[in-house]
């Protein structure tokens, strides 16, 4: 029996996949729930499972874009496992290193031809024009494959631009990669955010010092007994939820002519994995606890990292944070995570001159940055909001604890 095995839908609206790369070679045996293919939505990658054992054709290549429903593969199931056969198929990295490599032919070396200039040499037709204007390069540069020499869409599509003269040393090599589709859409949706909203950013820094104390005092304790570190995580994102609480105009969004505002804080937190970058949701992060948020961002980050993560664990959220200081990022103004209306940037911690009591010490700061779409965020709750994170995290005893550090540690 031949089961066809067709894409099946990540999700709601999506409509298309691209097959990023297959994990078995064309005619392996496999079994059933083995990965063999992972896929790339404008969302996630995802693996493919064998819905049978038996002997698999391939039907699509790499980097095909399927739609959802189409059969990329056919599996036998009626064929005998070969004997000997390991339980996983034989990869295709495996395969290619068996199969012979074509040796092109040897070119014979010819002198240069002298060539008469064409009628046509140098002329482009409109659509070429507008690429190679696009892309800045004089025609009179380019080798047209047309009528009489003539450049054609073609050629404009294909024309590089002059990177100066060659050097007589050193390698001037290159090498192109097709981007996936997660990261085309990243692209699209980063674009888009900066073209279709007023988007302003705003700064202010942190004395970081209380939380390295509750940190230093308190974080054995609390990975002892809930199995997670005591992060800055907790810390920001309760910070954040209470000032979007005072600020409700931040947890919004834009729904053509209305403002729709939410009770519930689903916090997106911006992780880097294999694929690129992945904003998995907190959900209703506001009934969560240090030990909470702390276990729901680790959950998150390690299935990102993996590859793991679902759409649905990607999808919604009404505010975001990302962490560039992981990379050691100083300062930075994030872009929006459309259709929310802000984000929050934080950033390495670097130990800064600052005044206490009228005295110059040293002390650990960060500066966070606020994005937002200024239309339908004011200066005043743009402002004001990141004060008030500004002010719980200064003061993590008072403001986040309510003077009950191990009550709120749940230690």
């Amino acid at each position: 029996m031949i089961l066809e095995m067709k894409v099946p839908s990540p999700g709601e609206s999506i409509t298309e996949v691209e097959i990023a790369s297959w994990l078995v070679a064309d005619g392996a045996y496999v079994e059933k729930d083995q990965a063999i293919a992972e896929v790339d939505s404008d969302k996630a990658t995802l693996e493919l499972p064998a819905e049978a054992s038996g002997i698999i054709t391939l039907k699509a290549e790499e980097g095909d874009a399927v739609a959802v429903g189409q059969v990329v593969c056919l599996i036998d199931t009626a064929a005998a496992k070969p004997s000997g056969a390991s339980k996983s198929a034989p990869s295709v990295e495996a395969k290619k290193e068996t199969d012979p490599v074509a040796t092109p032919a040897p070119v014979a070396a010819s002198a240069p031809a002298v060539t008469t200039p064409q009628k046509g040499a140098g002329i482009a037709s409109p659509a070429a024009q507008k690429i190679l204007a696009e892309k800045g390069i004089d025609p009179a540069q380019v080798a047209g494959t047309g009528r009489e020499g003539r450049i054609t869409k073609e050629d404009a599509q294909q024309a590089v631009p002059s990177m100066g003269s060659a050097p007589t040393h050193g390698s001037r090599g290159e090498s192109r990669t097709k981007l996936s589709m997660l990261r085309r859409k990243v692209a699209e949706r980063l674009v888009a955010a900066k073209n279709e909203t007023a988007m302003l950013t705003t700064f202010n820094e942190v004395d970081m010092s209380a939380i390295f104390a509750l940190r230093k005092e308190y974080k054995d304790a609390f990975a002892a007994k809930h199995g997670v570190g005591l992060g800055f995580m907790s810390f920001f994102t309760l910070a954040v939820i209470r000032a979007l609480k005072m600020f409700p105009a931040v947890n919004s969004m834009i729904d053509d002519k209305d403002m729709i505002t939410y009770d519930f804080c689903d916090i997106s937190i911006a992780v880097s994995g294999p694929k690129g970058l992945m904003v998995p949701v907190i959900r209703n992060a506001e009934l969560l606890s240090f030990r909470g948020v702390e276990a729901e961002v680790k959950r998150l980050a390690v299935r990102a990292r993996e590859g793991a993560i679902t759409v649905d664990e990607m999808t919604g959220g009404t505010f975001t944070i990302t962490n560039g200081g992981v990379f050691g990022s100083m300062l930075s103004t994030p872009i929006i995570n459309p259709p929310q209306s802000a984000i929050l940037g934080m950033h390495n911690i670097v130990e800064r001159p600052v005044v206490k009591d009228g005295a110059i010490v040293a002390a650990p700061v960060m500066y966070v940055a606020l994005s937002y779409d200024h239309r339908i965020i004011d200066g005043r709750e743009s402002v004001g909001f990141l004060v008030a994170v500004k002010e719980a995290l200064e003061n993590p005893i008072e403001v986040l604890m309510n003077n009950q550090v191990k009550q709120a540690l749940e230690l």
